[in-house]
């Protein structure tokens, strides 16, 4: 690897959004070469559920057969549940996808290297992109250490998709957000081995006070059981996870009962610093897709499915430019500015879910009408499919009207109601002004 290499476009980092941006190039008819420090199938710390817009990008991609080989359980329906309220409902349809699916990160991640080798790409494992190579003000390559030794790679275009602390992104001192909120929930994770029957068609959420938890089946018959308290808990979690983890699962009665007769089967794992943001995403010969551009807390599951989408159209939208820098350059901002119009919405709505607070008088009322009327449920999970978004299922005028019902409902604290509302009016202030400037 002592020589200097060519290529059209080189990818740093190989999972989700590195995968889905090879397999667009490749299929453009373009040479890519995908690095990746991992040697695949290789964990990675992330919880891993795809709604039915995720499903339906592995399914654009040509992954879906791949990745549903693995035996996870298709999620026709889900379960969010909170202040004594239970709500069920399934997914309306995204490109011929009504399930969601849990997928470990390990056999999600290699499945999808497999299927970007398949479409023609090159992945080099045990490989790390040391340093980048500049040219007159343009990222230009990327020096490579692996296992045949140290070398050069050229390409028009190098993609950092190396995660959250990502390499490429420091090295072009692009790794301070422009945009960004810190969230008020950490991530604690483990596997149970499920019952074998158990709801295994159901993905379930439930709230209890300031504490929030899931539970996903997934592959290998196990479920994913994710607890997202406050993030004031953290060092508790830190100095003691399993016992942390099993303490707060108790204080969520329904999900203490769906884990019943359910064996936990692996180790506790936590996050505690998950803050949500937007990077600047582009420039001259470089583009950050995946979570080293933009991260949302995970409390709304949306990462896999932005990595996959947006990596998919980096490589869709780059491959006809690459022969003209200027070109190129417009493509790769007509990216950033897709990506950021299509998910600030996702973005302000994730925030206030990762608010780790009890249920205001408002989500107690919107609960309720979830639990009355199955087409606003469905239109509820349709925003976590990203099949529509949070203002088209509830707008201002159902704010009011809740806020109103809240207001009339017998015992009712109409301090706490009034406050829920102020809040409401502020975020949705600020969110328009967010929205507009940048053509939402």
């Amino acid at each position: 690897m002592g020589q200097v290499e060519h290529a059209d476009a080189i990818v740093v980092g190989a999972r989700c959004a590195g995968s889905a941006t090879a397999i667009a190039l490749a299929r453009a008819g373009r040479r890519v070469v995908a690095v990746d420090r991992a040697s695949f199938p290789s964990d990675t710390l992330s919880t891993h559920l795809l709604f039915a817009g995720g499903v339906a990008e592995l399914r654009a991609l040509g992954a879906l057969e791949r990745v549903e080989a693995l035996g996870s359980p298709r999620m026709t329906d889900a379960t969010v549940a909170g202040a004594g309220i239970t709500v069920q409902g399934g997914y309306s349809m995204v490109e011929e996808v009504d399930w969601a699916l849990c997928v470990r990160r390990a056999g999600l991640d290699a499945a999808l290297v497999e299927t970007a080798r398949e479409a023609g790409a090159e992945v080099r494992e045990r490989t790390k992109a040391a340093d980048l190579v500049f040219d007159g003000g343009r990222v230009a390559g990327v020096r490579l250490e692996g296992p045949d030794g140290e070398g050069e790679l050229r390409a028009p275009l190098v993609v950092g998709a190396d995660g959250r602390s990502s390499g490429v992104a420091r090295r072009l001192g692009v790794a301070e957000p422009y945009r960004s909120n810190p969230n008020q929930r950490a991530c604690a994770f483990a596997y149970w081995r499920d019952r074998e029957a158990g709801p295994r068609e159901v993905a379930s959420q439930w709230r209890e006070g300031s504490e929030l938890g899931t539970v996903f089946p997934c592959d290998g018959g196990d479920a994913l059981v994710l607890l997202m308290p406050p993030v004031g808990r953290g060092a508790e979690f830190r100095a003691d996870p399993q016992g942390a983890y099993e303490r707060t699962i108790e204080r969520m009665p329904g999900m203490r009962a769906r884990l019943d007769g359910c064996e936990r089967v692996s180790k506790v794992r936590v996050a505690t610093d998950l803050p949500s943001y937007f990077r600047r995403s582009s420039g001259a010969g470089w583009a950050l897709p995946g979570d080293a551009g933009h991260f949302k807390d995970p409390v709304t599951a949306q990462g896999i499915r932005d990595a996959l989408r947006y990596g998919r159209r980096l490589g869709e939208l780059a491959a006809p430019a690459l022969g003209d820098r200027a070109a190129l350059d417009r493509a790769l901002r007509a990216w950033e500015d897709e990506r950021e119009r299509d998910c600030i919405e996702a973005y302000q709505w994730t925030n206030k879910l990762a608010r780790a607070e009890p249920m205001t008088p408002l989500e107690v009322e919107l609960y309720r009408d979830l639990r009355a009327d199955s087409e606003l449920a469905r239109g509820f999970l349709d925003v976590f499919a990203r099949r529509r978004l949070p203002s088209e299922v509830l707008g201002p005028r159902d704010g009011l009207r809740l806020a109103v019902r809240a207001l009339r409902r017998p015992g009712a604290d109409r301090r706490a109601v009034l406050r829920a509302v102020a809040r409401e009016l502020r975020d949705e202030v600020r969110d328009r002004r967010e929205r507009r400037a940048v053509g939402a």
